[in-house]
């Protein structure tokens, strides 16, 4: 049986300000209908495979759950890191899981924000590191290079396994290299792309982890056996946790081991690192331009145009990328579109919000979009999924209006609880407990006005809930 585990951290920062740090790009349709962690998920269901190991962070746990939810894929285990770790310890918290499971599990690490579009090929190199990894080789998937890319790490092959064909010995791994280093190995031929994607078995991964990495390992042993499981989840033990080196996979285990086999491949994989890279993997008109969304393009050759909210109109220009959101803009030549993340680094340094959130924010019960603010107000748009509810809370610093635009609200008000219709409203005093919820069958929406003397997240007092959030 082969254990998936996905891996969806990473905050995805050179596809800003579509991709922000609690809405990255794993959650987001960037290609198709269907999330990146969607299409990820879907690839590994089916005969041969236990349902999926997912790995994130607490703040993206409502996320992974709904989205799972969406298209009827149900986790084997949702795991909450604490704190980032890199892939090594995810690949031994997944690889301890999966032998408590079956002592001859395998596990296939699969980062949860990579587009493969030949699944029949994916299907195919599964299968026969399959076999190798049963053998007791810990396998990764390099990727056909077909440019000089420096943007990915290298694989060099060694010679073929004598024994399973298409699997060759790790000769060499190479870091992200220079332009001309890249442009020697795409000439002498025999390197591919370090995919990212491994397949082992637990108990091989564990044995190698505990010679290389000895205090990872016990780490990471201590916080799956100490973790709390909770909802859907399950919370590594922040204490273990936090004692665990930091370490990537490669680094920690595969550059070490003289038991690393490679299966070249061709997927149609990218790992969809810029602007740039989605535009090569996208649907393009006859001039070579990729348009998603509101868009009027005239004269305009090579650019990717990408609205989630304005329209956009383009005249004349050439290998440009325009992205814009309902609160940003970016637009940058194709060359410099990966320096995005140029942009995330000022935004955090001068204390602002637009590269952490949208202005539509997902909660576990649904979300709500800021419409407008100012001195001492501000107006939301809510909605609640059907059957759900937001905590019984109160503020210290604000008081609430809400207007019910469609569908029906049932509200907690102190002692009175009573329902909304559309077009009623209520007034929700400073100090008073509250709580809304959906008893029907439809989204409920409705518009909050806060008026207050400080109107943050941060001033929430929460007395009940439903998703056990502090």
């Amino acid at each position: 049986m082969i254990f998936p585990a996905i891996l969806c951290g990473g905050s995805g920062t050179r596809l800003w300000p579509l991709s922000r740090e609690l809405y990255p790009k794993q959650f987001l349709p960037l290609v198709k209908e269907q999330t990146l962690l969607q299409e990820t998920a879907g690839r590994v269901v089916g005969k041969g495979f236990a349902a999926p190991m997912m790995i994130c962070n607490a703040d993206h746990r409502f996320l992974v759950d709904e989205q799972l939810r969406d298209v009827n894929i149900k986790a084997g285990e949702i795991v909450l890191e604490p704190a980032p770790r890199s892939t090594a310890p995810a690949a031994a918290v997944a690889a301890l899981l999966a032998v408590a499971h079956d002592d001859d599990a395998l596990v296939l690490l699969l980062p949860s924000d990579h587009v493969i579009t030949n699944t029949n090929a994916f299907t195919t190199a599964i299968e026969t590191a399959g076999a190798a990894a049963k053998a007791g080789h810990l396998v990764t998937f390099g990727m056909a290079a077909k440019g000089p890319e420096t943007g990915y790490g290298y694989i060099r092959r060694g010679p073929a396994l004598n024994d399973i064909d298409g699997v060759f010995r790790v000769d060499q791994f190479v870091e992200k290299p220079s332009r001309e280093a890249a442009e020697a190995m795409v000439t002498e031929g025999g390197f591919d792309w370090n995919s990212g994607m491994f397949l082992f078995s637990a108990a091989a991964y564990l044995d190698e982890l505990a010679v290389m990495e000895p205090v990872m390992l016990e780490a990471c042993r201590k916080a799956v056996n100490c973790g709390v499981r909770d909802l859907n989840f399950l919370h590594l033990d922040a204490d273990a946790f936090s004692k665990c080196p930091i370490g990537s996979i490669d680094v920690a285990v595969m550059e070490k081991t003289s038991k690393a086999a490679v299966v070249p491949t061709e997927m149609g994989w990218s790992d969809v690192g810029s602007w740039s890279a989605l535009l090569d993997i996208a649907e393009q008109d006859d001039k070579g331009n990729a348009i998603v969304g509101d868009v009027v393009a005239e004269d305009v050759t090579g650019s990717y145009l990408r609205s989630e909210g304005p329209m956009v109109a383009a005249v004349g220009v050439d290998d440009l990328v325009v992205v814009a959101t309902e609160d940003v803009v970016l637009v940058a030549p194709r060359s410099h579109a990966a320096d995005a993340k140029k942009i995330v680094e000022r935004l955090k340094r001068e204390g602002r919000s637009e590269h952490q959130i949208h202005l539509k924010v997902h909660r576990p019960w649904g979300w709500y979009q800021g419409l407008d603010a100012g001195a001492g107000f501000q107006v939301k748009r809510i909605c609640v999924n059907p059957g759900a509810r937001l905590s019984l809370q109160y503020h210290h610093k604000r008081a609430e209006h809400w207007v019910v635009v469609s569908g029906t609200g049932l509200v907690t008000c102190g002692e009175k609880v009573f329902e909304l219709t559309t077009d009623q409203s209520t007034y929700i005093p400073i100090g008073e407990r509250h709580r809304l919820e959906n008893p029907g069958t439809a989204p409920l929406h409705i518009i909050e006005v806060q008026s207050g003397t400080y109107l943050g997240e941060d001033d929430i007092v929460r007395l009940e809930d439903d998703f056990k959030r502090e």
